[in-house]
């Protein structure tokens, strides 16, 4: 074999390893998008499972206040019914300001305010919300990280050829 062809055949292998290389940082950072995704999943079923208990709790103590109790009701279905991360994102947020409307009712009703019951769901709400923030920040980081690198050269010929899509962010880190 002349030394040209070893050249040629070394720098082939080369280019393939690279491009082997590329295609599977791709794969590695869309799976960490899908993970951050089931994390962010898990959180907003722990609060979809508390609505309803907040929202009896309330009712009990609130009865006037049943056009809020319906709303956050309504607005947790809606989310449910979303798939994509940005819709999702978006009704969530409209969930979440609803729900810190019901907590807020606490403060008109003394004796739902000393309800334990209501303290418990209390707490439990605002330790849902730190960790689908935490979750929220890896899920945006993730897709951040995902969308930068399939936009980038040389990933995005990589990206191109193999159909890697970006991702869409879950909510504005402002929200």
């Amino acid at each position: 074999m002349s030394s040209t062809t070893w050249w040629l055949l070394a720098g082939i292998s080369a280019l393939l390893f690279w491009l082997v290389a590329l295609f599977n940082r791709l794969v590695a950072l869309r799976h960490t998008v899908r993970a951050a995704w089931s994390d962010i999943e898990v959180q907003l079923k722990r609060r979809h499972d508390l609505i309803p208990k907040l929202v009896e709790a309330v009712r009990q103590y609130a009865a006037y206040e049943q056009a809020t109790l319906d709303q956050v009701v309504s607005l947790r279905n809606l989310s449910a019914g979303r798939t994509r991360p940005a819709e999702r994102g978006e009704a969530e947020h409209d969930l979440e300001q609803a729900l810190h409307r019901v907590i807020a009712l606490a403060e008109a009703y003394p004796d739902l305010k000393a309800n334990q019951g209501f303290l418990d769901l209390q707490q439990e709400i605002s330790t849902v919300e730190q960790d689908l923030q935490h979750a929220r920040r890896y899920y945006n980081g993730a897709v951040r990280q995902y969308n930068t690198r399939i936009e980038q050269f040389p990933d995005l010929l990589v990206a191109r050829l193999f159909h890697f899509t970006p991702a869409e962010y879950f909510q504005n880190e402002e929200d």
